[in-house]
C-alpha cells in the first residue's frame, strides 16, 4: 500500500516524462483526484486518457493503482500487466513488477506474488519493501500447502477411521445377523418339536381313546344280557311242548296229505 502512493505522487511530479509519453491533460487529471482520494474521478480521468491513447504507459500503470486502491483487484491486475508490458525497459519495470505482486498478494495468490516480487528484486535488488513482501509471500505460501497438507492428512484419517466404522459397523451388523439367523433357527427347531410333540401326544391321545373306547365295547354286554331270566313254572313249560308238539303234527300230517295228492294224480295220469 506505501508503494502504490510514493508512486502516484512520482508520477505527479515527473508527469509523462518518466514514461517518455506526451503530457496529457486527463493524466494530470487523474493525478490529482488521486491525490484527494477521489478515487473514483481519477478512474474515469485515466480511462478518458487510455480512450484517446491506449499504450499510454502512464495512465496504464495509474489506473492500475487506482483501482488498487478501490480493491478491485481483478482489473488492477489487468491494467498492471499492460503497464508491465509497455515499462519492460524502463527504469519504473521493478515498480511494476512490485505493484503487480502487491496485487496478487491481496488475492491470496502467494506463488504469483513470489515470482512478482523475485522480478522486481532482479532489477532493483535494494528494494527493502519488495523483500519483505517477497518473505511474507513466502510465508503464507508454505502455511497455505501445510494447512493443506494437514487438512488432506485429516481428510485421509477421517477417511480411515469412517471406513474403520464402517467396517465395524458392518462385523457388527453380520454378527447380529448371524445371532438374529441362529435365534430364528432355534425358534424354528423349537416350533418343530413343539409341533412334532403335540402330533405324538395327539396320537397318543387318539390310540388311548381307541383302547378305551375298545375296552368299553368289550365290556358291554348285548342288550338284556345281564338282565334276569324270568322264570317259568313247569305247568307252563309242559304246555309250550304239547303245543310246539302238536304244531309239528299238523304240519306232518299236512304233508302227508299233499304226498298222497301227487301220486294220485301220477297214477291217473298213467292210467289214462
Amino acid at each position: 500500500m506505501k508503494r502504490f502512493i510514493i508512486t502516484i505522487l512520482l508520477l505527479v511530479f515527473c508527469g509523462m516524462q518518466a514514461f517518455a509519453q506526451t503530457d496529457r491533460r486527463e493524466v494530470r487529471s487523474g493525478n490529482r483526484s488521486f491525490r484527494k482520494g477521489d478515487f473514483a474521478k481519477a478512474e474515469i480521468d485515466y480511462k478518458k486518457a487510455l480512450l484517446k491513447d491506449s499504450t499510454s504507459a502512464a495512465a496504464q500503470y495509474n489506473l492500475a493503482n487506482d483501482l488498487y486502491r478501490q480493491e478491485n483487484y481483478q482489473e488492477a491486475e489487468k491494467f498492471a500487466a499492460k503497464a508491465l508490458d509497455s515499462l519492460a525497459r524502463s527504469s519504473r519495470a521493478a515498480d511494476a513488477y512490485f505493484n503487480k505482486g502487491d496485487i496478487y498478494l491481496q488475492q491470496r495468490r502467494w506463488g504469483e506474488a513470489i515470482e512478482a516480487f523475485k522480478s522486481s528484486l532482479r532489477l532493483n535488488p535494494g528494494d527493502l519493501d519488495a523483500k519483505s513482501n517477497l518473505a511474507y509471500a513466502q510465508k503464507m505460501l508454505e502455511k497455505e500447502q501445510q494447512d493443506q497438507q494437514n487438512q488432506d492428512q485429516n481428510q485421509n484419517q477421517d477417511n480411515d477411521q469412517n471406513k474403520d466404522n464402517q467396517d465395524q459397523n458392518k462385523d457388527q451388523q453380520d454378527k447380529q445377523d448371524d445371532q438374529n439367523k441362529d435365534q430364528d433357527k432355534d425358534q424354528n427347531d423349537n416350533q418343530q418339536n413343539q409341533d412334532q410333540n403335540q402330533d405324538q401326544n395327539q396320537d397318543q391321545d387318539q390310540d388311548q381313546n381307541k383302547d378305551q373306547n375298545q375296552d368299553n365295547n368289550d365290556d358291554r354286554q348285548p342288550q338284556g344280557q345281564n338282565q334276569p331270566q324270568p322264570k317259568i313254572s313247569p305247568e307252563a313249560a309242559e304246555q309250550m311242548l304239547q303245543a310246539i308238539q302238536a304244531k309239528e303234527n299238523e304240519t306232518q300230517d299236512k304233508v302227508n296229505k299233499e304226498k298222497a295228492a301227487s301220486v294220485k294224480s301220477r297214477q291217473k295220469e298213467k292210467n289214462w
